[in-house]
């Protein structure tokens, strides 16, 4: 309960429209529109209710050992969670360092859309920073961050956005969170599994543009462009990640037992194939963009030489006609069939200038 005697500020989550009162006035917001309002003493109850639920709408613990079948969403934090975070707010993020006894100063890199994958290290926690496929066109990325945190007996994932990769995870609901190494390893798979879906994806587009190179066009060319930097996106991602995976197995960073040893190693290949499998499908982009790029060249050129064709021989019968019009004595002016002598020898000179510029051309 508040105190009467204190304004607080709250963050209050709307799932549809509604009219929301505040000390200045009132207002309408429009769906799943996130505001803070100044909350008046009489509705102080109702405002740490609200806060409670956006809270708990942002932040969501999972749960699951040995024992359990599945895996379940649970209420309170305890040893063996996982909990996963998106997009959270000021009061999210102050809950979350107040409970796990997070690093203020990492967390908050995690809230900037282009962090560099890295790891970091802070007391007996560990921050994972690496990033995932995401298509986001008002922020023109095509990778998101994502921070994986390892406590002594949490793991934390926080994200900007959506996370599809873990959102189907959690559906599955076989991870063990207890099993803190092999959940870390189930999530970096099932990153490395998007990063190659999106590559399959790609391929496949790609290959259809290489098949009608002679059809692409200009909508074509600018989504080859897009391909471009989505794979230059997620070689800069895959690389680092790759590289604080093999910092992790030959350090003393988080307790790997035998088999986890060997996921990673398989995990640390499969990036890898990822990486040159994505800078062979640029080099076939950029080798299917160079082909465009010269067909368009030639086609432009060929119409040029047909237009400047066309002009030269249509400059002769303007000529002979402009000569023919003039008010001045000129030669089979006074012949009776000047008109049809004029005209075959303009059709005879229109003739052979067609006929020496289609083998010219």
């Amino acid at each position: 309960m508040l105190h009467p005697e204190i304004f607080a500020y709250a963050k209050i989550s709307f799932d549809y429209r509604s009219e929301a009162q505040a000390e200045a006035g009132s207002r309408t917001y429009s769906n799943n529109e996130v505001f803070v309002a100044k909350i008046i003493p009489s509705q102080s109850k109702n405002c740490e209710h609200n806060l409670s639920a956006t809270i708990a709408h942002m932040i969501t613990h999972y749960f699951r050992t040995l024992k359990d079948e599945r895996l379940k969403e649970v209420s309170e934090v305890r040893t063996g969670v996982w909990t996963h975070v998106v997009a959270p707010g000021e009061v999210e993020i102050e809950t979350l360092i107040e409970q796990f006894g997070l690093d203020k100063a990492i967390v908050a890199d995690a809230q900037d859309l282009f962090e560099v994958p890295r790891f970091e290290r802070s007391a007996s926690v560990a921050y994972f920073f690496t990033r995932y496929p995401f298509d986001d066109k008002d922020e023109d990325i095509d990778t998101a961050p994502l921070l994986i945190v390892m406590g002594e007996s949490f793991v934390l994932t926080m994200a900007q956005r959506k996370v599809p990769f873990i959102e189907a995870l959690i559906k599955k609901g076989e991870v063990i969170t207890t099993k803190k190494t092999n959940l870390f390893i189930h999530i970096m798979s099932g990153l490395t599994k998007s990063f190659d879906n999106e590559l399959v994806r790609m391929r496949r587009a790609v290959h259809k543009d290489r098949v009608r190179l002679q059809n692409i066009g200009t909508k074509d060319i600018s989504r080859l462009v897009s391909y471009e930097h989505a794979l230059n996106e997620a070689i800069a991602a895959i690389i680092p990640t790759n590289a604080w995976l093999q910092q992790l197995t030959t350090g003393h960073h988080m307790q790997l037992f035998s088999e986890d040893v060997e996921m990673m190693e398989d995990l640390m290949i499969a990036n890898s194939q990822l990486v040159d499998s994505s800078k062979m499908l640029l080099k076939t982009i950029q080798n299917v963009r160079g082909a465009t790029e010269a067909i368009l060249t030639q086609n432009l050129n060929n119409t040029i030489k047909l237009l400047t064709a066309l002009t030269i021989i249509l400059t002769v019968p303007t000529v002979v006609s402009s000569l023919y019009g003039m008010n001045v004595p000129l030669p089979w002016a006074e012949n009776a069939n000047a008109f049809w002598d004029i005209l075959v020898l303009i059709f005879a000179l229109v003739a052979l200038m067609i006929y020496y510029f289609a083998k010219k051309l």
